[in-house]
């Protein structure tokens, strides 16, 4: 699923096959992603069975902008909501309080992220863990 614009690449099954059998930098990088995925999707449910919603939507803003240039994200509530696995009012709360905190400006799809460092200050642990595992496996 693709959450957001950017570039993106296409190749042959065989070809990716071919190189991850040869078992050489490429095969290494994949595996190391891999873990990093992982970690990041046990982490996830980690998060969303223990963690308020308002948590869960910092952490996730966070994992998204670490991927992106800027600090605005083009996102619908509902897609929020289908990607944390809550309900669409739970989101609409929670980005509310993260508004009137001053942490964010959401409006029509488009939140903007205002204060970063507070922003990381209010996430859950559930977001450390995954960028430190991250930078461990992928330091590039």
């Amino acid at each position: 699923m693709v959450q957001s614009a950017g570039d993106g690449y296409r190749l042959k099954a065989s070809i990716l096959k071919g190189e991850f059998a040869l078992g050489g930098q490429f095969a290494r990088l994949a595996l190391r992603y891999t873990q990093a995925l992982i970690t990041q999707m046990a982490q996830t449910a980690v998060c969303n069975r223990h963690h308020e919603v308002d948590q869960q939507l910092c952490r996730w803003l966070l994992l998204s902008l670490d991927r992106l240039p800027g600090n605005e994200l083009m996102m619908t509530q509902e897609l929020i909501a289908d990607m944390l696995g809550v309900r669409r009012g739970g989101v609409t709360e929670a980005a509310g309080k993260l508004q009137a905190a001053g942490l964010i400006h959401y409006h029509r799809g488009k939140i903007t992220v205002l204060d970063r460092p507070k922003l990381e200050r209010r996430v859950c642990e559930c977001y450390g863990v995954v960028k430190r595992e991250y930078a461990r496996l992928l330091p590039y």
